[in-house]
C-alpha cells in the first residue's frame, strides 16, 4: 500500500479524532504527578480542540471546491451500492436456482414459486436503480467535460438506424440494453442475438 492510498483512505474526522487521542495520551504522560482532575481537564481541552478542528474543516471545505466523492447516493431510501449488491445477490440466486433445478435438487413447483419471487424482486431492484437518477447523462457530461467534447444529445442518438436500435423483450415488449441478460421490466431471461 502506497502513501497516496493510505492518505486518501483517512477521512478528516478520523484524522482529527486520531490527533485528539494522540494529544491526550501525550498530555497524560507529560503531566505525571498532577491531580486526576487536572489530567482530565487537559484531555478534555485537547478533545475539544479536535472537535473544533472537525468543525473548522467542515466549514472551510465548501470554499475550497474539494469534492468529497465518498458521499453515497441514496436511491429509494437506500444507497445505490446497497441496491447494486442486492441485485447481484438476487441474480446469483436465480442462477443457482436454475442450476439446482437442472441437477434435480428442486421440484418443479418449488422452482416456479422461487423463480417467480426472485425474478420479480430482481425486476423491482433494477427498476429502482434505473429510476434513481440519470446516471448515463451524468457520466456522459463528466466524460465530455474531462475530454473537452460535447455530450451526445438525445436528438443525435435518435438518428440511429433500425439495426442499431435496442432489442425488445419477447415477454413484455419493453426495450432492454444490448448486454442485458434479464429484462428490466419483467425479469424474463433475454435471448442473446448472435
Amino acid at each position: 500500500m502506497n502513501s497516496e492510498t493510505s492518505t486518501n483512505s483517512l477521512a478528516p474526522w478520523q484524522f482529527f479524532t486520531l490527533a485528539g487521542l494522540i494529544g491526550a495520551t501525550i498530555a497524560v504522560f507529560v503531566s505525571r504527578g498532577q491531580s486526576p482532575a487536572g489530567i482530565i481537564l487537559i484531555s478534555l481541552t485537547i478533545f475539544t480542540a479536535a472537535i473544533v478542528g472537525v468543525a473548522t474543516w467542515r466549514t472551510l471545505v465548501p470554499f475550497t471546491g474539494w469534492d468529497d466523492n465518498r458521499q453515497l447516493r441514496v436511491v429509494g431510501g437506500r444507497t445505490r451500492a446497497a441496491l447494486e449488491r442486492e441485485k447481484t445477490l438476487v441474480l446469483r440466486s436465480i442462477k443457482f436456482l436454475e442450476f439446482d433445478r437442472a441437477m434435480g435438487k428442486v421440484s418443479s413447483d418449488d422452482f416456479d414459486e422461487m423463480s417467480t419471487r426472485l425474478r420479480s424482486r430482481a425486476a423491482r431492484l433494477i427498476g429502482e436503480l434505473d429510476a434513481g437518477a440519470g446516471y448515463r447523462n451524468e457520466i456522459e457530461q463528466e466524460i465530455a467535460r474531462r475530454i473537452g467534447g460535447e455530450p451526445e444529445t438525445p436528438a443525435a442518438s435518435a438518428d440511429v438506424g433500425v439495426s442499431d436500435a435496442l432489442p425488445f423483450c419477447s415477454q413484455c415488449g419493453q426495450r432492454h440494453d444490448r448486454d442485458a441478460r434479464f429484462c428490466k421490466h419483467c425479469g424474463a431471461k433475454v435471448k442473446v442475438a448472435p
